[in-house]
C-alpha cells in the first residue's frame, strides 16, 4: 500500500503479527542487515534503538554512515537521519484484527527508495513468520 502526502511518500503493509512484535524487531539493531536491504552491519553500543540514538551503519556500498535517531515515540515511530541527511521514518498502527500496519515513510524527494522499502516489508514478513 502506498500514500503520498505533500513531502512524504509512505509504503506499508499489513503484518498478522502484534504491534510490540514488529515493534521490537524494527529497533533491534541486531536485526537490521536480516531486513533491511541497505544495511549490512551496525555499530550501536545497545541492542534496541530510543531518541537520540547514535550509531553507525555500514551500507551496501561498502562505506560506514554515522545515525542518529531524532524522532522516537516508544511503540510508535521512530526516524533518524544517515549520514546527516533525513532517511525513513518507521511507522506503526495497531489493526483490529490485532496485527498492524508497519509503514516506512521516504522523503518525496526519493521516491525510488520506496522499491527498497517494499522489499523490507517482505523480509519483515518472512521473518515475522518464524
Amino acid at each position: 500500500m502506498i500514500k503520498i502526502s505533500a513531502n512524504r511518500v509512505s509504503v506499508g503493509k499489513l503484518h498478522h503479527a502484534s504491534p510490540r512484535r514488529v515493534w521490537d524487531l524494527i529497533t533491534d539493531t541486531t536485526r537490521w542487515p536480516q531486513w533491511g536491504p541497505t544495511v549490512k552491519n551496525v555499530q550501536f553500543p545497545e541492542r534496541f534503538i530510543r531518541n537520540g540514538s547514535e550509531g553507525r551503519v555500514l551500507t551496501t556500498f561498502g562505506i560506514w554512515l554515522p545515525f542518529v535517531v531524532y524522532e522516537y515515540e516508544h511503540a510508535c515511530f521512530w526516524r533518524w537521519k544517515v549520514g546527516n541527511i533525513k532517511a525513513t521514518g518507521h511507522r506503526i498502527e495497531a489493526d483490529k484484527t490485532g496485527g498492524c500496519y508497519l509503514w516506512f515513510d521516504v522523503p518525496l524527494i526519493a521516491f525510488p527508495y520506496v522499491l527498497v522499502c517494499q522489499m523490507a516489508l517482505g523480509r519483515i514478513e518472512n521473518m515475522l513468520c518464524e
